[in-house]
């Protein structure tokens, strides 16, 4: 890892659209989906892989998946092994509204810029990250029924870029 900004991935929702996309599931995406018994792997987009990669970022796994987005959702993506981040919370909401990933997700950047991809971001986290992350942080909903779109990774490559 050097100085690119890290990206942080979300799988549900980001890379696994909560809806259907409409089109015939990927050959490689359906195997997955029987291969693992996940009917919703079927829904993953393997272009997104390379997609990812051309952000110019380093990617982190941010989601539930944990390790098992490397041995699943990363081969179906084409991505190498990324790191991923240890949740030292639950999956509870804070008190204050904040997403429990939050804390987590900044201390893993450890002052380096980042963007954090996901579907359940609010302006609690947006709040946390202003006052406890100095460098630049872009947290990028993605809306979870559609998953990643075409100006989603506009926008992440724009912010990546300046």
């Amino acid at each position: 890892m050097g100085s690119k900004p890290l990206l942080f991935l979300d799988v549900d929702g980001p890379l696994i659209p909560l809806a259907h996309r409409g089109a015939d599931p990927h050959p490689a995406a359906a195997a997955a989906a029987a291969r693992h018994g996940n009917p919703l792997l079927a829904r993953v987009d393997p272009a997104d892989g390379p997609r990812l990669l051309a952000l110019g970022c380093d990617l982190v796994w941010a989601t539930t998946w944990a390790a098992d987005a490397n041995e699943v959702i990363g081969p179906l993506l084409g991505l190498p092994r990324l790191p991923v981040v240890a949740w030292s919370a639950d999956d509870e909401v804070d008190p204050d509204g904040r997403h429990w990933k939050t804390r987590d997700v900044v201390a893993w950047a450890a002052g380096r810029p980042f963007v954090w991809v996901d579907d359940e971001i609010t302006a609690a986290d947006r709040t946390f990250v202003a006052r406890h992350h100095t460098a630049p942080a872009l947290l990028h909903r993605v809306m979870g029924r559609a998953g990643l779109t075409a100006a989603d990774f506009d926008a992440i490559r724009d912010w990546a870029a300046a």
